[in-house]
């Protein structure tokens, strides 16, 4: 017989647990946002044929996705950010389905794979 977990093995670490603020992972979190550490990879970056940002106009994320967008217009980096009515999480089948996946498919290709 095998052993089960008194908890689900967690997909992520979030910043709170049970309302309290976890340091060390909200430390994590900080360090790895895509806004601390933009600047450094701007090399990597330029390797895509575009980046596309997608996000809810009652999201969260909003405003850093705008940042992020600036970012790269001021790199020169091809970028789109589409704003859809929602928040972080509506219609998320819908989102990948009819524009992530096939923002995907025009955009992650290589040599002669290319359109």
């Amino acid at each position: 017989m095998v052993a089960q977990p008194k908890e689900p093995a967690a997909v992520l670490d979030l910043p709170t647990k049970n309302g309290v603020v976890q340091s060390d992972v909200l430390a994590k979190w900080a360090a790895n946002a895509p806004l601390a550490f933009i600047d450094q990879y701007i090399g990597n970056l330029r390797r895509y044929q575009e980046i596309g940002i997608d996000v809810g106009d009652q999201d969260n994320l909003r405003v850093g996705a705008a940042k992020m967008r600036e970012i790269l217009d001021n790199y020169s980096i091809a970028n789109t950010i589409e704003i859809y009515h929602g928040t972080h999480t509506s219609a998320v089948a819908d989102r990948f389905q009819n524009h992530v996946l096939p923002f995907l498919g025009k955009n992650l290709c290589s040599g002669t794979t290319c359109p």
